[in-house]
């Protein structure tokens, strides 16, 4: 893909998506790490609904490790795989209370040693968190770089993000993630993505197939039943 169509497509989907931003609600960097972490599997929405309660019972890492597990689990039982991340929250606390006095590191190396925290977690809070340029690849920047063609149908989660390094000017990483999620989000779904209306859509080859197939069955008569 050359450099021009890649601007073509920042631009438009900068143009749709000005405002794109983090939709986990934080305060500060040990929140967003913790809500990161519950979202794998998870919707942003959910997520929130759970945090409003969540982070005002729980402040700091103290606050995680002074309850059993089964309470934590409790606390966050609507979120997907609330055990091991109920685990998992609470192994982080303690890394962080044992090698970092309670802190979230900012370097990434790391983030990505904590407990449930991968490449997208940390990606999300260093960038989110302390302003560094990152791009976090999630299901919808995946799903949406492959049908734009900013990666391969059969790359893996890092060859699309290390792709997009490459793409994708450094200063504009953080806000290119967001509108990518954005633009998957509320435009380019799964499912059903809104290609009728999609400005990119001779960017997109999953969204031509779409059209085509739409415009076939719009020229195929319905069978007429008889009676008998």
């Amino acid at each position: 893909m050359n450099q021009e169509l890649v601007r073509h497509i920042l631009d438009t989907i900068a143009e749709m998506f000005p405002d794109a931003h983090c939709e986990l609600h934080h305060s500060n960097p040990f929140e967003l790490t913790i809500a990161v972490l519950l979202s794998a599997q998870c919707t942003d929405e959910t997520v929130n609904k759970v945090t409003k309660d969540l982070f005002q019972k729980y402040k700091r890492p103290e606050d995680y490790l002074a309850v059993p597990l089964v309470e934590l689990e409790q606390d966050i039982r609507r979120i997907g795989l609330f055990r091991n991340k109920a685990k998992n929250i609470q192994a982080l606390c303690a890394m962080l209370l044992d090698k970092y006095d309670g802190e979230v590191p900012k370097a990434h190396e790391q983030l990505t040693e904590l407990p449930g925290v991968g490449r997208k977690t940390a990606n999300v809070v260093v960038s989110n968190a302390f302003g560094v340029p990152a791009i976090a690849v999630d299901t919808h920047v995946e799903r949406v770089s492959k049908r734009l063609g900013l990666a391969s149908e059969k790359d893996s989660v890092l060859e699309v993000e290390k792709k997009l390094m490459k793409r994708v000017p450094r200063e504009e990483w953080t806000q290119t993630h967001h509108r990518l999620i954005f633009f998957g989000r509320y435009h380019c779904k799964a499912q059903n993505p809104n290609c009728a209306a999609c400005p990119l859509l001779d960017s997109c080859r999953e969204g031509k197939k779409r059209m085509k197939t739409t415009e076939r069955r719009k020229t195929i008569p319905k069978a007429v039943s008889s009676k008998a």
